[in-house]
């Protein structure tokens, strides 16, 4: 066993016994097996929508509105028929005397489907009732779903990307300085009034956002903001769930620290920064995860106050992938599942921080 193994599995050991732990010692018993069954029904509740919603961004149209609906992306086979400009779909016809032959469907009428015979089409057509068709289907990945969307919207999509990560990263640094010195206030000062600011901060959260969309309108439409990112992220710059959540966690750093600090004729700012700023990573971690997945998902407020193409988020770059037909189906998914990616990627790679942060949170 190479060093590189040896140091993985003595770092997997502790998570795989935690994960692997027995009601009954030694023996699985019958309370380990229904936790196990509820823990993997609440994994494939929650993982098969997105895992469809994935394998489906990579099927064709036809594909997608095909009834009953199919697991794996396919597609009816096609061949070039001599006299015809474009390629035919291929079916089993089920004949009157139960065998079964291989033909072309032309067109389709109704209930009948006009065919012919792939190797000698000039015998004519031949009318076939629907009933007696089964369509011959392949494994067919519909790439030209995402290529479809890159060439649509040209450079639309790009500027769609930058505004979208304009906004989250712009916000989220704005709300962990707003938040983190909120925090700092209400966690290590005495004041009259301190708990009846932290409760009036909490109670914003029972307030539902389209209460107040209009209002916010008004105000961003008063200072010039519309149809500018800074309209979409000052509004939100501080949120009552990031105060309260740094505040619990800060509550955990000694007096003891801010005390000595004071003494070497630290300032109060240079305190903050250099002290509490530092001890307070893992929860800073969670609450910027949390904005950034917030901000990138918001789709109301920049709804209202971005009107032009230019300025738009992939949010509601998204609800327009619209024709003359209506819904695109297929780039509708494949613009779905590349808004969702850089989420998950966010999630994957700093869910230990999340875990680490809330679990430090409600320690005294």
């Amino acid at each position: 066993m190479t060093e590189a193994n040896r140091r993985l599995t003595t770092a997997a050991s502790p998570a795989w016994a935690f994960m692997a732990r027995k009601h009954g010692g030694t023996r699985a018993d019958w309370t380990d097996w229904v936790t196990y069954g509820y823990l993997l029904l609440g994994t494939a509740v929650m993982l098969v929508p997105v895992l469809w919603v994935v394998i489906s961004s990579f099927k064709s149209e036809g594909n997608l509105t095909q009834f009953p609906p199919t697991l794996w992306p396919e597609a009816i086979e096609s061949l070039e028929v001599k006299g015809y400009n474009r390629p035919l779909p291929l079916f089993k016809v089920t004949r009157e005397d139960g065998s079964v032959v291989t033909l072309a469907q032309v067109r389709r009428v109704g209930i009948e489907a006009q065919m012919v015979v792939p190797e000698h089409p000039e015998a004519g057509l031949v009318v076939v009732p629907v009933e007696r068709t089964q369509a011959i289907r392949k494994f067919y990945i519909a790439t030209e779903n995402y290529t479809k969307l890159l060439d649509s919207a040209g450079g639309q999509i790009w500027s769609s990307i930058y505004n979208s990560v304009f906004i989250a990263l712009v916000a989220t640094l704005i709300t962990l300085v707003m938040n983190s010195m909120a925090a700092f206030a209400l966690s290590k000062y005495r004041f009259a009034g301190s708990n009846f600011a932290l409760l009036a901060i909490l109670a914003t959260l029972m307030v539902p956002p389209t209460v107040v969309l209009v209002p916010i309108y008004l105000i961003v439409s008063e200072l010039g903001l519309v149809n500018n990112l800074w309209g979409v992220i000052l509004p939100v710059i501080s949120t009552p769930t990031g105060v309260f959540l740094l505040r619990q966690y800060m509550l955990t750093i000694p007096d003891e620290l801010l005390e000595a600090a004071r003494m070497d004729h630290a300032s109060e700012w240079r305190i903050f920064w250099r002290v509490v700023l530092p001890l307070s990573t893992p929860a800073l971690a969670v609450v910027g995860i949390f904005s950034i997945m917030s901000r990138w998902n918001e789709f109301l407020l920049p709804l209202i106050v971005l009107n032009k193409p230019e300025v738009y988020t992939l949010q509601i770059a998204l609800a327009g992938y619209t024709d003359e037909n209506g819904i695109v189906y297929g780039m509708l998914l494949a613009m779905t599942t590349l808004t969702a990616l850089p989420l998950a990627l966010v999630f994957i790679f700093l869910q230990r921080y999340i875990t680490t942060g809330i679990a430090s949170t409600g320690i005294k």
